[in-house]
């Protein structure tokens, strides 16, 4: 009784390999991705340690490049609103570089005060404190002032997207 072995081969053939590498490159990435957990740009301010006010309601997407910090994130259009006596105003996308505890570079978002609009360049936290910067003058806000995120057209000051309700902003001494 002998037995009769033949030896196969053990790499694949071309057409299995083929088959193998296109569904690696097709099926692995695409079930990693449903795993994936999609942030929004609001969890990336938090992860910065930045409250999710510093943005409205309404961000409609965003690119971080994490190395560099540099973002940008997009609303549906451009975003005004008054928060007490200051009115600010959103440009459709943002860009600038974040880091842990700081923001610059910042282009897409302006301050009106008196009769100037001007570019708030940067946002600093430091511990329970924000400081906005227009380049040559600067005002610090209490983080709590931004746990909550502003409407576009009533800031905090909405019922059902109507001005209504009332809050104040606290200004830092």
């Amino acid at each position: 009784m002998g037995f009769n072995f033949q030896a196969k081969p053990i790499f694949p053939t071309p057409i299995t390999r083929s088959i193998l590498f296109l569904l690696i490159l097709f099926v692995i990435p695409s079930a990693s991705a449903e795993n994936a957990t999609t942030f929004t740009a609001y969890d990336v301010l938090q992860q910065y340690d930045f409250p999710v006010g510093l943005l409205p309601k309404g961000v409609v997407g965003y690119e971080l490049d994490s190395t560099t910090g540099k973002f940008k994130a997009y609303l549906d259009g451009s975003c005004t609103f008054k928060i007490e006596s200051y009115e600010l105003k959103y440009k459709s996308t943002i860009t600038g570089v974040i880091k842990k505890d700081g923001i610059t570079g910042l282009k897409g978002i302006e301050v009106k005060v008196l009769f100037l609009w001007l570019n708030i360049v940067t946002v600093t936290r430091d511990e329970d404190e924000l400081q906005f910067s227009v380049g040559i003058a600067s005002a610090d806000f209490p983080v709590s002032n931004f746990y909550e995120s502003p409407t576009c057209g009533c800031g905090f000051d909405c019922v059902d997207g109507v001005g209504n309700k009332s809050r104040d902003l606290v200004l830092s001494s």
